[in-house]
């Protein structure tokens, strides 16, 4: 049942994503690619979110789930006067960690969406959402089959913040910045845009190395006492 759920949600955001750019390109009178992006965006979460209603999580998942994500969005209020050096990747990968690939996509949607009432909603708000979400989620894929410790867990985070996360934070840079979309000024939006990522990628891999292993022990303990996720028919 969950399994056709996921597939019909699938569906529909893509038949309906199709639907839109065929509209924007063939009927509409300008197209405008910035509308294009944010709503295959907002729909590229729709089954998440679906997916994680359906599977009926209990109080006390619901409890973790919103502690993680006010834990994160702390860690990134807290470096508010640091440009880009934040903890809060590295708190959405050691959830993915613990927790899975589709609650780690959770947490990072959830937690750009809360943290930038703080840091100022705006037209890059859906880009940070899936961008952080999209690093929790490879997270999840990737530490299912890996045993983690500090340096995979640094190396790894380090590398999917600094290409995953800043290509989909920088397209926001190009929908709205560019008026010519030539390939060179798209590149040079992207290289401006690499020390930035580069500092987050940094910040990323030192919290993760000083702390992500301890953390992820601490998380899985708690689930494993309390029964609280279960993947595979087993607590992680």
């Amino acid at each position: 049942m969950k399994k056709s759920i996921k597939i019909i949600s699938f569906l529909v955001v893509i038949i309906t994503t199709i639907l839109i750019v065929l509209w924007q390109i063939f009927l509409s009178s300008t197209t405008s690619f910035y509308l294009v992006s944010v709503i295959i965006l907002v729909l590229s979460m729709f089954p998440f979110f679906l997916s994680f209603e359906k599977s009926m999580p209990s109080a006390r998942e619901m409890s973790l789930l919103g502690v993680l994500i006010a834990l994160a969005v702390v860690s990134r209020a807290v470096f508010y006067l640091v440009p880009q050096f934040k903890p809060v990747a590295a708190v959405v990968i050691v959830s993915a960690v613990c927790l899975g690939a589709e609650r780690g996509y959770i947490v990072g949607a959830f937690t750009a969406f809360v943290s930038n009432f703080i840091f100022g909603q705006g037209i890059w708000t859906p880009f940070q959402m899936v961008a952080l979400g999209v690093v929790g989620f490879i997270a999840g894929l990737i530490f299912k089959k890996v045993k983690p410790n500090k340096w995979n867990l640094s190396i790894i985070g380090a590398v999917l913040v600094f290409f995953f996360y800043g290509f989909i934070v920088d397209l926001s840079s190009v929908l709205t910045m560019v008026t010519d979309y030539s390939f060179a000024s798209v590149f040079a939006i992207y290289m401006a845009g690499i020390p930035f990522n580069a500092i987050f990628a940094f910040s990323t891999f030192i919290f993760l190395f000083i702390f992500g292993e301890s953390f992820v022990k601490k998380i899985n303990r708690i689930n494993t006492k309390y029964g609280i996720v279960m993947i595979d028919n087993k607590s992680v």
